[in-house]
């Protein structure tokens, strides 16, 4: 990988990849087998208990605060070129019941400016002495240069640094090696060097696995963890003989492998008893691991079939090769996140690799789809040209965001997954970054240091946002353009935020530089609302945000104002591409009507006047299919988050509902639920409910007589990929309105499986079924579903059945589930917390969940990682439904109690559920009484 793609304020971004002729440099991974039992228990082989490594008592080495070692971040005067690794976990505990792993490191580094202090990160490792005594040595590597002498070594816990104090100054220019002897946990904590657990055939089976993004590398060994500190890896794994060892790069016994230099956030290695398949088209090794029943199932050959043909489609977009002998794709047992996009290794949870036909439904198959070309977009965006710092991950996380779906669109050409964006990521991401305090893509260097705040950037803004206004520029300067804007080698703003000064395919000429532009986007948070007044013509836009009345106290470098292209319409006529400030041609008059950001390809939201407002939803309800799918779905989303912001009235986006008695496509049926879902959350515990589940059961029954009439009542799927989704919202929708046929339908099933023991649900249905007919039923249904969930194998449905659960409107069997959420016999760690939002989202299980991670949250900030990723979808999902003051006053006296402990990741997430409830207690203020009345009305029309 080669370094330097950074945000400068004042020349934009700059990247610099490397030549590959430039880095003949060598990533390995040697083999060590333990071939004798008798070698195992070698006393060579075993680890030495180190002793602890403190800061040097006594008043000669204290030493003064406010020193390199006490910032986080490295300074620059010394840069690793390579690194020595030998690894050697321990798959069975010791005496006292803990797994480690032991490990010798060399590091050799130049040092670009003289200094007496070498800091190397390093996290809950333990070191042993190299030589007299001596917990590091130091040489050089060339014989003849002076070594200054160690003076002394401890660690640095608040900044992660072992710190090694010298004698004299390392002399510029020279380079030097660094060796240390450590220990650590092989816990089960799913960062770092790390634990995973399963049984197979009854036995337990233990693996020895990484996560190291963002900055846990450095409790694998001592490193100099940052994104631009690159080196070449020689890694050796020791193991016991029938296990598999794999990192990045390929076996190669004592012969080096060549292989560019990358970060160590990207670095890998696993040691596992699993089973592979393969294939070596394309001169590219493909190897898909897993658990040796899921690789005997065929559970690995949707991601095999699928990989080889979206990396080639990755290479051609790029036009660069992939530049390793091999791809391997791993699924874990538990694992902190979707995938890992590390080099030649990529790791994955099971659910987002493995499918199964007999048990994945549609969904999971795209979420396989998907979730492979990520990472595969990695290739460029990330592992090839690599932000300097973490303030930039949106250049990482956007890029391979947008990514997903071409690479998905080309290994599923039928599916149209390319428009999917626009809910999964378009809309979900509006709903954040709407929020006073939501944030810009790109921030200061300065302000994002410590590892917490690195892992709050993993949010909906880096990645959804990212890729929301990477795909506007792909619309707006063509495809064909930006696609143009990879294949440079060196590139400067212009090029990199792709091609000066651009004409676009239509012949009309960008108003300001790509760069100008993009910055609007990048370095201010939110985005706007552009109102469209057609009686006169005049366009003009505002920040957007949900509370009107909230303060924004994050400054703009451009007055939150944007440079905003306009696709539009008018009366069913596309019309050429112009920007915010044309203004007469929108002028229309008699019939005529305007539709702004045709697609949604823009990254903002759109109002009319009231006329034209009145002539979109005429057409809707007249000849909705005038209006092209996926703005259906805008009108809907657009009024109702601008009724939100008092833009428009709140009747006048209920109204967008009306015609979908009509509609049969999935994603206005999507937008419509998702934005109704707010409704349930502020009213579900009100006398708007009935009212509101009279109205809605009307209007999705007809949806739900089409797909049973589609199918066969019920015997068949809809072959098109979205409508399978929306035979789904079709079910989900009617049971959830307490349509009475449903209800049979789902209840029905379930109990045909309970008496049978045969599943005749289709894969598709399951989530749906398997929710509805828990939650009309009571303690049996739920004790046959547990007892489901802990004797299957297949990991999707695993997670059908483990959301499904939440659904009980039982309490005390919510209450028991809670308890087992952060039991990890029960739920695996890397679901605890997911299953305490699913228990939240259940209108009875809210407060329930709300009570617990209140009285458990210093347990929970202190098993669950402080740092973990989790916490912004924890805090956010147990209090999304707060609207009154006595919710509001809890959220804060919560902020308060726990002060002392923190929040970590979450602490933005806090935040922004204190400011969401603010929200919510006026709208309901406002709102209740019109949207009651207008549900009674509806539902008796």
């Amino acid at each position: 990988m080669a370094k330097g793609f950074f945000i400068s304020k004042a020349v934009g971004i700059v990247c610099i990849v490397a030549a590959v002729g430039a880095v003949a440099t060598i990533i390995a991974l040697s083999v060590v087998y333990s071939q004798e039992k008798a070698k195992n228990n070698d006393s060579n082989l075993q680890p030495t208990k180190p002793p602890p490594v403190t800061k040097p008592p006594g008043p000669t080495t204290a030493k003064p605060s406010n020193e390199l070692w006490d910032k986080y971040r490295l300074p620059s005067n010394l840069v690793p070129n390579h690194y020595n690794v030998t690894l050697r976990p321990r798959l069975t505990p010791d005496a006292s019941g803990k797994y480690i792993f032991t490990g010798e490191s060399s590091v050799e580094f130049h040092c670009a400016e003289a200094t007496n202090l070498i800091l190397i990160h390093s996290h809950k490792l333990t070191y042993s002495p190299v030589s007299n005594g001596l917990l590091a040595r130091l040489t050089a590597v060339n014989n003849g240069d002076t070594v200054p002498g160690i003076e002394s070594v401890w660690l640095q816990n608040e900044t992660q640094y072992l710190v090694v104090q010298l004698k004299g100054d390392l002399t510029k220019g020279n380079y030097y090696i660094l060796e240390t002897i450590f220990e650590g946990e092989l816990a089960d904590d799913l960062g770092g060097f790390y634990r995973s657990e399963y049984t197979e055939n009854g036995v337990k089976k233990v693996i020895a696995t990484t996560q190291m993004e963002a900055t846990d590398a450095r409790k694998a060994f001592p490193c100099f963890d940052e994104p631009e500190m690159k080196a070449t890896f020689d890694i050796t794994l020791i193991h016991d003989l029938g296990t598999v060892a794999l990192s990045n790069g390929k076996e190669i016994g004592q012969t080096p492998w060549v292989m560019l230099k990358m970060s160590t956030y990207l670095l890998a290695f696993i040691v596992s008893e699993f089973d592979f398949i393969q294939d070596n088209s394309d001169d590219v090794l493909i190897r898909i691991f897993a658990r040796k029943p899921a690789i005997a199932a065929g559970q690995g050959e949707y991601a095999l079939n699928k990989t080889g043909p979206m990396l080639k489609f990755f290479e051609e977009y790029y036009n660069y090769s992939y530049p390793l002998p091999k791809s391997d794709q791993v699924g874990l047992p538990d694992f902190p996140f979707g995938a890992m996009e590390n080099w030649g290794l990529i790791t994955y949870r099971e659910t987002a690799l493995l499918y199964d036909e007999e048990y994945s439904s549609n969904s999971d198959k795209e979420r396989i789809a998907t979730v492979i070309a990520h990472e595969l977009a990695h290739m460029w965006f990330s592992n090839l040209v690599t932000m300097r710092w973490w303030n930039d991950l949106w250049l990482n996380e956007g890029f391979a965001t947008y990514g997903e779906y071409l690479g998905a669109h080309q290994a599923e050409p039928t599916w149209n997954i390319k428009d999917l964006i626009v809910l999964n990521d378009v809309h979900r991401v509006f709903a954040v970054d709407a929020l006073a305090s939501s944030h810009p893509l790109s921030s200061k260097e300065e302000d994002i240091q410590k590892p917490a705040q690195i892992n709050e950037l993993f949010d909906t803004i880096t990645y959804s946002k990212g890729a929301s206004i990477v795909r506007m520029m792909s619309d707006f300067l063509t495809e064909d353009v930006f696609e143009q804007g990879f294949q440079v080698k060196t590139c400067i703003v212009s090029s990199c935020f792709l091609l000066p000064q651009a004409v676009d395919a239509t012949g009309t000429a960008l108003p300001q530089s790509v760069n100008n532009i993009m910055n609007t986007w990048v370095l201010q948070m939110g985005f706007p609302v552009v109102t469209i007044n057609t009686a006169t013509g005049d366009v003009s836009q505002k920040h957007f945000l949900l509370d009107p009345e909230s303060v924004v106290t994050t400054p703009s470098p451009y007055n939150y104002e944007w440079i905003v292209p306009m696709r539009w319409m008018k009366t069913g006529a596309v019309q050429a591409l112009t920007w915010l400030e044309t203004k007469s041609a929108m002028k229309v008059t008699g019939n005529d009507w305007v539709l702004a950001n045709i697609d949604v390809a823009g990254y903002y939201r759109v109002n009319y006047d009231q006329a034209n407002w009145d002539k979109l939803l005429n057409a809707l309800n007249t000849n909705h299919e005038v209006i092209p799918v996926i703005n259906r779905a805008q009108l809907v989303d657009d009024a109702f988050n601008l009724a939100r912001a008092k833009i428009i009235q709140t009747v006048q986006a209920l109204e967008t509902t009306t015609y979908l008695n009509n509609e049969t496509a999935y994603m206005p049926w999507a937008s419509a639920i998702n934005n109704l879902d707010y409704f349930y959350l502020m009213f579900d515990r009100s006398e708007v409910y009935g009212p509101m589940q009279d109205y809605l059961r009307k209007q999705v029954t007809p949806l739900f007589n089409y797909y049973k009439d589609l199918t066969g009542n019920w015997a068949d799927v809809p072959t098109g990929h979205m409508d399978q989704y929306n035979e789904v919202n079709a079910i989900s929708l009617a049971c959830r309105t307490d349509l009475q046929e449903c209800q049979e339908l789902t209840t029905t099933w379930f109990r045909d499986w309970m008496n049978t023991g045969v599943n005749k649900i289709h894969p598709n249905l399951r989530s749906t079924m398997y929710c509805n007919a828990i939650a009309t039923g009571g303690a049996a249904e739920w004790e046959f579903a547990w007892d489901k969930f802990k004797n299957t194998s297949i990991a999707a449905e695993v997670d059908k059945l483990r959301i499904a659960l939440a659904c009980t409107k039982q309490a005390w069997l919510l209450n028991r589930y809670l308890e087992y959420a952060l039991n990890p016999n029960m739920i695996r760690k890397q679901d605890a917390m997911s299953t305490i939002v699913y228990i939240a989202n259940n209108v009875i299980g809210q407060s329930l969940a709300w009570d617990f991670v209140r009285a458990r949250w210093s347990y929970i900030f202190s098993q669950y990682g402080s740092e973990s990723n989790s916490f912004p979808n924890l805090i956010n999902g147990v209090t999304e439904r707060f609207s009154t003051e006595f919710e509001l006053q809890q959220l804060k006296q919560f902020k308060a109690d726990n002060a002392e402990v923190g929040f970590g990741s979450g602490t933005l997430a806090l935040d922004q559920s204190i400011e969401r409830t603010v929200a919510n207690i006026k709208w309901i203020a406002e709102n209740k009484n019109n949207v009651l009345n207008w549900f009674i009305a509806e539902s008796k029309s």
